[in-house]
């Protein structure tokens, strides 16, 4: 069977060059004789994969030397309760709320201390971004925390909030490595990998120094303090060996295509393929304003749930898979990370003018 086009928010599409080396080397890495998936964490072999991985990404982003890359477990989810437990200091944080995954974090973090709403895209079903040039920071908050790019609602922050000199914490679980990244305007960026630059399984956590400390709040875990983490190299415990070395892959396959810039442009182009057409469609409406569009996730729908769900049917049937918008929204949602090829967008714009000229009435 060939390969489908393969539209899903996460785990999502990978490179079939990383897919292909990562098979050739199954059964021997680099003449060990064995699979990355069987060895030891602590072996010569693996302590290169993940020095080489941290390297790469280190060239790719641009991360100063006073930050410090975490390969962790736990998902992004594990980061809300993380980042409150090692940053609440005056036990105060604000947020931003653009869509399901901010919301989550500001809940947990009410379980730690005080989490103030600066604003909220609620109001409209998450469809557009805040303007967050003149927000009222809390003058005692620990962090500003938002979700920089949302899968689910297809919205991204196209100019980072003014924090009034606060520490802002991304996640970017969803636009990672899409386009180049100013680091130092970020306390902690991280992201679950399984949406745009690996397998399920590794976290990406790259925070900056000084926030790594002992004094975290009473009852933290051990698990839960980046200093352990970042004391030991990511390396306190046996790590998602196997997603870490496929990370490390897409790193390599990222630098041999250019670099961020270069998928930036890359990205725009694929991205402004659908909304092109969405834009000019009688059947298909996108759902996010203008100008709050990502790039990453492109949510859509005809208006009437039947017709959606048709669309996903026939879709699926002619190898456009996981079409099918998020449960809380419905509709239609395609996400086109890195890995995706312009090919596809082509194809599935083929293929929805196709479906809009039978089904239009």
């Amino acid at each position: 069977m060939s390969r489908v086009y393969n539209f899903s928010a996460g785990p999502a599409v990978l490179p079939e060059e990383v897919l292909k080396e990562a098979a050739d080397e199954m059964l021997d890495y680099n003449g060990t004789g064995m699979s990355v998936m069987e060895m030891s964490h602590r072996s010569k072999a693996y302590e290169e994969i993940i020095n080489t991985a941290e390297k790469d990404i280190r060239e790719l982003m641009n991360i100063p030397d006073n930050y410090k890359v975490l390969f962790l477990q736990g998902g992004a989810s594990s980061q809300f309760a993380m980042i409150p437990m090692n940053l609440m200091k005056n036990k105060v944080a604000d947020f931003i709320i653009t869509g399901q995954w901010a919301k989550k974090a500001y809940k947990e973090a009410c379980i730690y201390g005080k989490a103030n709403i600066l604003a909220s895209s609620e109001d409209k079903i998450f469809t557009y971004i805040p303007d967050c040039s003149d927000l009222p920071v809390s003058e005692d908050a620990d962090y500003v925390y938002i979700c920089e790019n949302n899968t689910i609602y297809g919205t991204k922050y196209k100019t980072l909030p003014n924090t009034k000199g606060k520490t802002l914490v991304a996640d970017v679980s969803s636009c990672f490595l899409s386009e180049p990244v100013d680091v130092t305007k970020y306390g902690i960026i991280y992201g679950g990998v399984q949406k745009n630059v690996g397998p399920a399984g590794v976290t990406i956590v790259i925070i900056r120094e000084d926030l790594i400390t002992e004094d975290t709040l009473p009852g933290t875990p051990t698990m839960f303090k980046y200093k352990i983490h970042a004391d030991n190299k990511s390396l306190y415990n046996t790590p998602p060996a196997y997603g870490i070395y496929i990370c490390g892959k897409v790193f390599k396959w990222l630098k041999a295509m250019g670099g961020l810039s270069v998928m930036k442009e890359k990205n725009e182009k694929k991205a402004k393929i659908l909304y092109d057409y969405l834009d000019q469609s009688k059947l298909f409406t996108g759902t996010v304003v203008k100008e709050d569009r990502s790039i990453m996730n492109v949510p859509f729908v005809t208006g009437n749930a039947d017709l959606d769900a048709k669309f996903v049917k026939e879709a699926k049937a002619a190898g456009f898979e996981n079409l099918k918008g998020h449960r809380t929204v419905g509709g239609m949602r395609a996400s086109i990370y890195n890995a995706m090829p312009e090919e596809g967008v082509v194809k599935l714009v083929e293929f929805m003018k196709k479906f809009e000229m039978e089904n239009l009435k």
